[in-house]
């Protein structure tokens, strides 16, 4: 995705904004060497290329940026990506040059990763601003001001202050009901990487935002407990409407009790509801030092006794994220919390293998 054309995008946007950007050198320096390079090695070397074609004190450099933006070139997340590298990498010692550079440039090539050196560094005045972005207009700054300031941000480096509740809970106060899907979705996110490390204080922050009410409030809800649905956490449990370990698994049939790699594991599991309520299904799939949580349904009870029959099949196609070798495996079904039924299968070398 980090390419000629990405390159010759963000080339020529600021050839029109500096006339004597180098355009071309900056567009040769760039796909030098770029082909063996993974995705993130790829978006920091052009980042390089652009320092070296800016040699200009960073706040000029910065203004360049803007106006590049600001003149109607039409960026994309691959063309705009170095631009905000760049920002996170040049712009440490100018606070208010970089953010403003990362509010202009946050609409095309989202800026999460690049705010957080920002964050690391300047803290209260870094989130003042943040706080200044979860009231405007535009749904992208609102969202970068949740997803920034994320405690476990995904390919981002950890920022140890915001690993504790309690500093950016502001910011979620203000965007948890906000009109825009994109933003909300951010905010459960946010608070489902709160949940890791700190559980109860995120319980009781979506308490008190079912309390104050809302229109979203439920769905985001939803999203940001499921962690601690996944992990049988009780209070989360509880905070959906459904009874902790409630239920029984009448039935667990596989189709096989043997799967290949690349094959998909096939069963049927009838369970039997406890009480009135959600009956909240997941599926673990287990192997000595591996436990894999997935989910598998939910159904809604009107009274225990109530009986639901789901088939799933599990997919074993290899992945390069991870590793499964052959070998003996355990399949457990979770009924609100609970393991309620454990059955053991065998994953096999696929056909023609040489394991």
């Amino acid at each position: 995705m980090i390419n000629l054309r990405t390159v010759s995008v963000l080339a020529d946007g600021l050839a029109a904004a500096w006339g004597r950007f180098p355009r071309d050198r900056f567009v040769e320096q760039s796909l030098a060497g770029l082909g063996g390079l993974e995705l993130k090695a790829r978006v920091a070397h052009v980042a390089a290329a652009l320092h070296d074609a800016l040699p200009l004190p960073y706040p000029q450099a910065a203004e360049l940026i803007r106006e590049c933006v600001r003149s109607g070139l039409t960026l994309d997340m691959w063309s705009g990506w170095p631009a905000t590298e760049h920002t996170a990498g040049r712009g440490l010692d100018h606070l208010h040059e970089a953010m403003d550079t990362l509010a202009v440039l946050t609409p095309y090539a989202t800026g999460e990763f690049a705010v957080r050196p920002y964050l690391e560094r300047y803290r209260d005045d870094a989130l003042k601003i943040m706080y200044d972005w979860a009231e405007s207009p535009d749904e992208h700054l609102r969202r970068l001001a949740s997803e920034g300031s994320r405690p476990r941000l995904p390919w981002a480096g950890r920022v140890g202050w915001l690993m504790t509740p309690g500093p950016t809970l502001p910011l979620l106060d203000r965007l948890r009901d906000d009109p825009s899907e994109y933003v909300r979705r951010s905010v459960a996110n946010h608070v489902n990487d709160l949940a890791k490390d700190h559980p109860e204080a995120a319980i009781r922050l979506l308490a008190r935002w079912r309390s104050d009410g809302g229109s979203h409030v439920e769905k985001v809800l939803r999203h940001a407990v499921r962690g601690l649905l996944r992990s049988g956490h009780p209070e989360a449990l509880t905070l959906v409407g459904a009874t902790p370990g409630s239920g029984a698994v009448e039935g667990l049939a596989l189709e096989a009790d043997t799967v290949s790699v690349g094959g998909k594991l096939a069963f049927t599991v009838t369970v039997t509801a406890g009480a009135a309520g959600p009956v909240l299904l997941k599926y673990a799939v287990r192997r000595t030092g591996s436990r894999r949580v997935f989910h598998l349904g939910q159904r809604e009870a009107t009274g225990p006794g109530e009986t639901f029959t789901v088939r799933k099949s599990h997919s074993f196609r290899p992945v390069t994220t991870r590793d499964e070798p052959p070998g003996a495996r355990e399949l457990d079904v979770i009924v609100n919390g609970r393991v309620a039924a454990t059955v053991p299968f065998t994953l096999i070398a696929a056909p023609g293998s040489l394991s």
